[in-house]
C-alpha cells in the first residue's frame, strides 16, 4: 500500500477503506509519511468530504494513535461531557459536581485555553494549590474514593490529531466537519468514556456560526459515536452572548460556585441543568424527568456543592477560597467601562469580548502565553438590556494599566445599539441524538 494511492483515491472522489485509513493515520504518527503528503490528502478530503463510515473510521485510528484510557475499573457507566468551546462557558464545574453528586463518577480529562475560548484546566489552576496532572494510578483513586476528578488531558492522548490539527491549521484544511468531528471525538473515545454529552455552542462566540453546520456537525458526532459503541447527545447551545457575567479564571470558578449553591446566572443555570440532565439519562438514572429532578435537587440540597469542596480537597487546592471566594487573589486594578450611548444592546460580538479578556490577561494567544488568573471581565450588562449613556456596563480586571485602552476598544466596538428592544435567541436550540433531531 502507498501513500500517493490512497491520496489519489480521495483526490478522485472515491471511499477510503478502514485499512487506507489506518495506514495513513500510522504511518504519519511514526513520520512515515511526510507532511506534504499529509497535506495533500488533507486537501483532498477537504474538497471531496468523507462518509459517515470514513468519518468513523479516521476518528477511531486517531483515538488509537497514543493512550487510551481504560476506565473499566470504575463502577458505573462514566458519562463525560465536551464543549465546543465558548466565552465565559464554565460549565463543567457546574455539571461535574451535580453528576457525581447523583452517583454517577466523572472522570474527566479537560483542555487549556488558546485565543478567546477559556479552558477549563487553566479556571481549575485558579484554585490555589490546584493539582490538574496526576499518574492514572492516582487519577482512578480519587474517582472511586469520591466520584469525581477533572485533570488535564494527556500528553499522549491521540497524538495524531495533534500532528493533523497543526497541519490543517497551515493549510486551509479546519472547516471541514469530518475532520472537525474526527479532531474532537477521537479524544474523547481514547479518555475512555462510555457516554458523551456534546455542549456544541453557536453564534459570534463559537467556531459554529450558525445552526446548521452546527446540527451537521452534532449528527457527525453522533454518528461517530455510533458506529464505534458510544452513547453520543449533542445539544445545540447558543454563544452570541457570553455565558453568564464572568470572562476570566477566578471569576469565573467563583460565578460557578454561586451556581451550585442556586444563585448563579439564568443562562448558566439553566445550560448546567439540561447538560447534567442528559448526562444522567445517559447514565441510566431513570427518565429525562426524573433525572431533570435529581438535577435540581442535587443543587437544593447542596449536595453538588459539597462534591465540589471534595473534589478540590482531593486535588490539593485551597478549600477556603471555594468556602469563601472573597479569599480569590484580587487583580490590581478595576477599570469601569461606560456606555458610549442610550439605548438596548442589541448585539454582542461574543468572539471580540472573549478577545478583550485575553488582551487584560485571561487568556493566552500562543501556547506560551502566561495568564493572570484574575484577569478578566464582569459584564454589567448583557444583550436586551437597555442603559444609559455614562452607566457602567463592564469591569475590567487586570494587572497591567497598559492593557486598558485596547481592551476597551475591542469590547466597545463589539456592542451594537439600538431603540429598539431586541428579539433574544433561544438559549438551547436542539438536542441531536440518534433517533434524530428534536428542535427546542
Amino acid at each position: 500500500m502507498r501513500i500517493y494511492d490512497i491520496i489519489k483515491n480521495k483526490r478522485d472522489g472515491k471511499v477510503l477503506s478502514d485499512e487506507e485509513i489506518k495506514f495513513f493515520i500510522e504511518g504519519y504518527t511514526k513520520g512515515e509519511i511526510k507532511d506534504y503528503q499529509a497535506s495533500a490528502l488533507l486537501m483532498a478530503i477537504y474538497l471531496q468530504g468523507m462518509n459517515s463510515k470514513e468519518t468513523a473510521a479516521l476518528t477511531e485510528y486517531v483515538a488509537k494513535s497514543g493512550e487510551e484510557v481504560d476506565l473499566s475499573g470504575i463502577k458505573g457507566i462514566k458519562v463525560d461531557k465536551h464543549s465546543t468551546g465558548g466565552v465565559g462557558d464554565k460549565t463543567t464545574f457546574v455539571v461535574a459536581p451535580i453528576v457525581a453528586a447523583c452517583g454517577v463518577p466523572v472522570a474527566k480529562m479537560s483542555g487549556r485555553g488558546l485565543g478567546y475560548t477559556g479552558g477549563t484546566v487553566d479556571k481549575m489552576e485558579s484554585i490555589p494549590n490546584m493539582r490538574t496532572s496526576f499518574t492514572q494510578e492516582e487519577f482512578f483513586k480519587i474517582v472511586k474514593d469520591i466520584g469525581i476528578s477533572l485533570i488535564g488531558q494527556s500528553g499522549n492522548l491521540a497524538p495524531a490529531d495533534k500532528k493533523l490539527y497543526a497541519l490543517r491549521d497551515v493549510t486551509a484544511t479546519v472547516e471541514n466537519m469530518s475532520l472537525i468531528a474526527a479532531s474532537i471525538m477521537s479524544k474523547k473515545i481514547a479518555a475512555g468514556s462510555d457516554a458523551i454529552v456534546l455542549d456544541i455552542k453557536t453564534g459570534s462566540g463559537a467556531f459554529m456560526k450558525n445552526i446548521d453546520d452546527a446540527i451537521k456537525l452534532a449528527k457527525e458526532m453522533v454518528s461517530i459515536g455510533h458506529h464505534v459503541g458510544r452513547e453520543v447527545i449533542g445539544i445545540i447551545t447558543d454563544m452570541n452572548i457570553p455565558l453568564g457575567f464572568t470572562i476570566g479564571n477566578s471569576i469565573e470558578v467563583i460565578e460557578a460556585i454561586n451556581t451550585l449553591k442556586g444563585q448563579g446566572p439564568k443562562d448558566l443555570t439553566e445550560v448546567s441543568k439540561v447538560l447534567a440532565t442528559n448526562m444522567l439519562y445517559l447514565a441510566e438514572k431513570g427518565t429525562m424527568e426524573e433525572c431533570a429532578k435529581m438535577t435540581d435537587e442535587a443543587i437544593s440540597s447542596g449536595r453538588a456543592f459539597e462534591k465540589l469542596v471534595q473534589m478540590v480537597k482531593a486535588q490539593g487546592g485551597d478549600v477556603d477560597v471555594i468556602m469563601d471566594t472573597n479569599k480569590f487573589e484580587k487583580a490590581k486594578i478595576t477599570w469601569k467601562v461606560k456606555a458610549t450611548k442610550s439605548g438596548y444592546i442589541s448585539h454582542m460580538d461574543t468572539e471580540d469580548c472573549g478577545s478583550a479578556s485575553v488582551i487584560l490577561g485571561a487568556g493566552r494567544e500562543t501556547v506560551d502565553s502566561d495568564i493572570d488568573f484574575s484577569a478578566g471581565i464582569i459584564l454589567k450588562a448583557k444583550v436586551g438590556d437597555y442603559v444609559e449613556e455614562g452607566q457602567v456596563i463592564a469591569e475590567f480586571l487586570t494587572s497591567s494599566e497598559d492593557k486598558l485602552k485596547a481592551a476597551e476598544n475591542k469590547f466597545i466596538n463589539s456592542i451594537s445599539w439600538s431603540e429598539d428592544k431586541p428579539l433574544l435567541k433561544p438559549l438551547i436550540y436542539a438536542k441531536v441524538s440518534i433517533e434524530g433531531i428534536e428542535i427546542y
